[in-house]
Formats: C-alpha cells, structure tokens, sequence
C-alpha cells in the first residue's frame, strides 16, 4: 500500500461516518494550520481545503457562523470576502490546547498533587469550572474536589481568570505518603482511563498504515500530506483532549497512549512541510497567502528537526 492509497482510504473512512462534525475539523484545521500562519484566512480559502474531506459550502459556512456564535472565531468582511480569524478567548484556548496536543509526555513527577475546592461556589458555576478544568487534565475526587499531579499553572491561571474564579478557590498541594495501591486505584476511576487507552488503541491501528506507508515511499503529495496531517491531529487531539497525562507510574500497564505519542509524531514529522507548501498555495489572507509559521510552530513535538 502506498501512502496514496492508504490516505485516500483514510479520507474515504472519514466521509463515510453518518455525522461530520465540521465544526471540530475546521477547529482543527485552524488550531493546526492556520493559528502558526498569522491566524486568519479567506472564508473561501477555507471552503476549498474542507472539500477535500467531502464537506460542503454549506456546512463550512454554517459550522464558521456557529464557531463564531460561540466565541470561536471572529469575521471580518473585506470587500466582498468575509476573513476568519481567532477571537483572543479563541487563541488562549488554542495556545492551552497546543500545549497538550504536541508536548512531550510527562516523564517526571515529585508525587505532589494539585488540589482545588469547588465548596464555596454555586452548583451551576461547579458545572461550569469542572467541564473547563476538564479540559486541562484535572479529574473529580469527589463533588467539591478536583486534582492533577502535574498541571500546566499557567494554563490552569488562565482558566481560572477567565472564568472568574480565581479569587473564589481554594488552591491546595498535597502528596501521596504511602500506599500508593489505593491511589492509583482512584486514579483510575477518577479519570476512566481504561476507556481513553481504549482509544489511543484505536487511534494507533488506524494510522499505523500510513506511517509503514510512508517508511516505503518517503515522498508525498502536497494534498496528500495536508489531508494526513489534519487527519492525525483530528483523531489523535479528540483522544488526548480526555487524556489527564499522569505521570507514567499512575498508568496501567501496556498504556497506549505511548505508542499514539510516538506514531503521532514521526507522522507528523513526515508530512508537515509537504502539508504547509499546500497551505501556501490554498491559503489566502487579506494581504496575499499565508505568512511563514512562527518560530514556535517547529517546537511541536519536542522539534519537528530533529
């Protein structure tokens, strides 16, 4: 099978699902491709590259407008051309979500735990801060308790600030002093991971194709390499996004996720400068194609030279 093949096979699996969810791919598109290259793009630009996952104008103008609606993005009307861009809540939440998505895992841990106590907020706001701390890695110990062993602060400070409760938690660190049989046992169950390792299963037969695809040819279309790369990053972030990131001793044994890592990476690593020379020539902004990624853009992975 040669890397053609087994994208097209991809793509033709992605078409195939009864729901596209166009609103998360072009999240994706725009957390992947567009956020390095200045943020913005021509809503037609846009409309061209989803045509290529089988998504219509329609839904690529109806998914923007909600995107839009929920804070997402923002448009600008040029002439006659309406421009996409990322709102400033957008690009924060895009910058927390590129800190997971393409860091390295955690290796190191000092056994301490982050932990945070809802008891002083009302019911609707708890909903609220452990559906967005969620996101961040941290799992429920009980009602009006929430831990991580190793969050990111600053994302974590960010999150807080903008939900306006950061002057309404406690903040506690506490550490695990013996018998760690029982902690991990409720980290399991804190976090379900047996149902996220699950996935990253999943998510590692479904491209493992591709990158022993990829070992053979060693050259990829401009296309091609676009569609691999959303591809990867649109069904690897769905599972990590779920994924707390504990320390390796917290995980069960056999864990997925490593392996995912690691496919996802040399994969990425093959395709991306293919993909962002199709990005240059599909891509338009006010001014002209896509400016140069920023500098940040080849730390993805731990380097995306090496």
């Amino acid at each position: 099978m040669t890397i053609e093949s087994a994208s097209r096979k991809l793509v033709a699996e992605f078409r195939s699902r009864r729901t596209l969810r166009t609103g998360s791919l072009i999240t994706t598109v725009f957390g992947d491709s567009i956020a390095p290259r200045g943020g913005t793009v021509w809503l037609g630009s846009l409309i061209a590259v989803m045509n290529e996952f089988g998504v219509s104008e329609r839904l690529v103008r109806t998914s923007a407008f909600r995107l839009v609606q929920d804070g997402w993005l923002q448009s600008t009307l040029i002439g006659r051309r309406s421009y996409y861009s990322l709102t400033v809540t957008g690009r924060e939440r895009f910058e927390q979500a590129t800190h997971k998505i393409y860091g390295e895992p955690v290796t190191t841990w000092d056994h301490n735990w982050c932990l945070i106590l809802l008891s002083d907020l009302d019911p609707g706001t708890k909903d609220v801060v452990r559906k967005e701390l969620g996101w961040l890695g941290f799992g429920t110990l009980s009602t009006n308790t929430l831990a991580h062993p190793k969050p990111e602060y600053a994302d974590l400070d960010a999150t807080l600030v903008r939900l306006g409760v950061a002057d309404k938690l406690v903040m506690l660190s506490a550490q695990t002093l013996r018998n760690e049989a029982p902690m991990r046992k409720l980290t399991q169950a804190s976090w379900n991971l047996d149902e996220i390792d699950g996935r990253y299963a999943s998510f590692v037969r479904r491209f493992r194709p591709l990158i022993a695809a990829y070992g053979k040819q060693a050259e990829v279309e401009p296309k091609t390499a676009f569609l691999v790369r959303t591809l990867l990053i649109q069904e690897y972030r769905k599972v990590l996004l779920r994924d707390p990131q504990l320390p390796a001793e917290l995980l069960p044994a056999g864990w997925h996720g490593t392996a995912a890592y690691q496919l996802c990476r040399n994969l990425y690593i093959a395709v991306f400068r293919q993909a962002d020379d199709y990005l240059s020539t599909m891509m338009e902004t006010a001014d002209g194609p896509l400016p140069p990624p920023s500098p940040g853009f080849m730390q993805r992975f731990g380097g995306l030279d090496t």
